[in-house]
């Protein structure tokens, strides 16, 4: 995930624990909450924003190696 904090904005795996714990409910099905809780910061939706296909797709992931390969289809260096 790339990070949309101020301090670490478009670094990968440099996450906030709020824009962490953000992913595992949105990738958990629960994205209404990962938006709320993004939402207490001015920049919580750019986090959003950022990691919108991946976040679907890591949620729609049944297996390891499935989130593997969507984390190397986006973030491969």
């Amino acid at each position: 995930m790339l990070a949309g904090n101020p301090t670490n904005y478009g670094q990968l795996g440099k996450l906030s624990s709020a824009e962490a714990l953000a992913a595992a409910l949105h990738i958990g099905g629960f994205e209404a909450q990962a938006k709320e809780l993004m939402a207490v910061f001015k920049w919580g939706q750019t986090f959003i924003a950022l990691n919108k296909n991946p976040l679907e797709e890591y949620g729609m992931a049944k297996s390891r190696e499935e989130m593997i390969a969507v984390e190397k289809a986006y973030f491969a260096g």
